[in-house]
């Protein structure tokens, strides 16, 4: 208990500090009533590693914008969820500590329609050079526009198995709105990127990336 009283220490700091840094940001923005259930929501994010700046963000833009408090709060419990969720999938999908961008990805990616068995499949397929937090926001992204997601992970897997740099990955949003302004639909988009991506396996001088067994992040 000795040697663990410092680290019980550093952990109370921690937390007293989220919790006055989530009300100062809330006081004066946010009615009393939705200040105190952010920041109980804060508390329970930040207890189970999540991180709690897209809570407030969420709160102070509803309260902007004149929302009724309850719904509000609403919103706040869904991003939470959203965030609970995606860092439940990221984990299974073998990052054992997923760090807050990487969780705010999948949890933007799930908002725009994923699911969290996706999310766990796209992680896994984030082989270097492509980072998880790159990949879920690619995903979410393409999603957001109209592909499917089913598409979307098949896009993105072509696009990282035959892929030469993480720039092929994060192009892929601008290139699928491209094709959209020539008339197609985003599912015709992404499926002709999906077979010119699987075409350029067999191209001479390919260059791989690196195998998952050497590149997944804590």
């Amino acid at each position: 208990m000795t040697r663990l009283a410092p680290v019980l220490l550093l952990l109370l700091a921690g937390s007293l500090a989220a919790q006055e840094s989530t009300t100062a940001r809330l006081n004066r923005r946010v009615p009393p009533g939705v200040a105190a259930a952010v920041r109980a929501l804060a508390d329970s994010a930040a207890a189970r590693g999540l991180p709690t700046d897209p809570l407030v963000d969420k709160a102070i833009e509803g309260s902007a914008k004149g929302v009724d408090p309850e719904r509000v709060v609403a919103a706040v419990r869904l991003v939470f969820t959203q965030l609970d969720a995606a860092a439940a999938g990221i984990r299974v999908g073998g990052v054992v500590i997923p760090d807050r961008e990487t969780i705010e990805a999948g949890a933007f990616a799930l908002a725009a329609g994923m699911t969290g068995q996706q999310i766990s499949e796209l992680v896994k397929l984030s082989i270097t050079p492509y980072t998880p937090a790159a990949t879920l926001r690619v995903a979410g992204t393409l999603t957001a526009l109209g592909v499917p997601a089913s598409q979307t992970v098949a896009l993105v897997r072509e696009t990282i198995r035959n892929g030469r740099a993480s720039a092929d990955l994060l192009v892929l949003p601008g290139r699928v709105q491209a094709q959209m302004a020539r008339g197609e639909s985003p599912a015709q988009a992404a499926a002709g990127l999906t077979r010119a991506a699987a075409a350029r396996a067999g191209a001479p001088g390919q260059a791989r990336p690196k195998g998952p067994e050497n590149s997944r992040r804590p």
